[in-house]
């Protein structure tokens, strides 16, 4: 007989605090508007993982909604839901559902939209990251989720490898994930994984989703990882990983795997956003750890040699302020949509 288990799922931690950010930076003028969603009666935000929009308009969140089913079957445990992905119109009108029951949906990472507008959730639990055509039918897999997770006994308290829960690993050159966390693709497709909190690593893919390598292990030195938060990739192929834990940095790789550099003093980069156009800047979060939320908070805005043109915004609960910030959308550079765990929301940002 199935036993089932409701629970809530909390914020993922930040190992470390922010680190100090960089001071005298001018301050970028900005409005939040209220109400940038509107769901029905029914249905509410959780912790909200990711938020994306797409050449339309139309916005993305992959939030976790805290409603989880655990069937136990002997010293397994088999999971599945506690994560949706809803749509909602370009003027912040719920529209659908988007995967609903999905096997692979468990535990909101992020969402990303490509520029065929296929739609990407990244769940951390799961090890799976899922396509959706426009439709929003399964047009891709990567990763795969676990048949089921060893439940922990006093004779038996390890977790196998590759199993969520399990030791961070140092990124085995594979084609499975251990609680991945982002996902961007260079200008001919291919596909690039941040396999970082579980992992320490960048797995690349082709554009079919057949892996091609990847880079990374443990550590504080060059094209080493603590925790890798975020990824994305620029015209030129590029590629900038947010490192966070304790490293609080971000470090740029060319595309196949060689370290170019790093910056820092943007504090804990959580959630990186990479603008088009023929003048790209990456949107960094220092975001708060959850267990501070009057540390830290803002937001920078840099140019892709690591200068610091602007912040605005800081930790907090108020409309203008951020509660753990995991995702933010830049599609178009002065209007953001910020996705915050902290607060179980998404705020619609206007820049000045």
């Amino acid at each position: 007989m199935k036993r089932f288990i409701p629970f809530l799922l909390a914020a993922t931690c930040l190992a470390g605090f922010p680190a100090a950010a960089q001071n005298n930076v001018p301050e970028i003028a900005f409005d939040s508007a209220t109400n940038a969603l509107t769901t029905p009666d029914d249905i509410y935000l959780g912790e909200v993982g990711g938020v994306a929009t797409d050449s339309r308009g139309n916005i993305f969140v992959y939030t976790r909604t805290g409603h989880p089913t655990i069937s136990l079957g002997g010293a397994r445990a088999f999971a599945h839901g506690g994560s949706k992905l809803f749509q909602f119109d370009r003027n912040g009108r719920f529209t659908r559902e988007i995967g609903k029951d999905l096997y692979g949906f468990m535990f909101a990472q992020q969402v990303r939209v490509d520029a065929q507008d296929n739609i990407w959730a990244v769940d951390q639990m799961t090890n799976m990251i899922i396509k959706f055509d426009p439709q929003g039918r399964v047009a891709l897999l990567l990763g795969r989720k676990a048949e089921g997770t060893p439940i922990p006994t006093p004779a038996a308290p390890a977790v196998p490898p590759g199993m969520p829960g399990a030791a961070a690993g140092s990124g085995q050159p594979r084609d499975v994930f251990n609680r991945p966390t982002d996902i961007a693709w260079d200008a001919q497709g291919n596909i690039f994984i941040a396999d970082g909190q579980g992992n320490a690593r960048v797995a690349k893919f082709d554009k079919d989703g057949v892996f091609v390598k990847s880079w990374g292990s443990k550590g504080n030195g060059p094209g080493q990882f603590d925790v890798v938060r975020s990824i994305a990739v620029t015209a030129q192929g590029d590629v900038y990983v947010a490192d966070g834990g304790n490293n609080h940095r971000i470090q740029v790789f060319d595309n196949n795997g060689t370290f170019k550099s790093e910056f820092a003093a943007v504090g804990n980069p959580q959630a990186i956003c990479l603008t088009t156009g023929a003048n790209p800047v990456l949107f960094v979060s220092n975001t708060n750890p959850p267990t501070n939320i009057d540390t830290a908070g803002e937001i920078y805005k840099m140019d892709l040699s690591g200068k610091v043109l602007g912040k605005f915004g800081r930790a907090g609960k108020l409309l203008k302020e951020f509660g753990t910030v995991n995702a933010i959308d830049c599609r178009n550079p002065n209007q953001l949509y910020v996705g915050e765990i902290g607060n179980l929301r998404v705020q619609k940002i206007t820049l000045k």
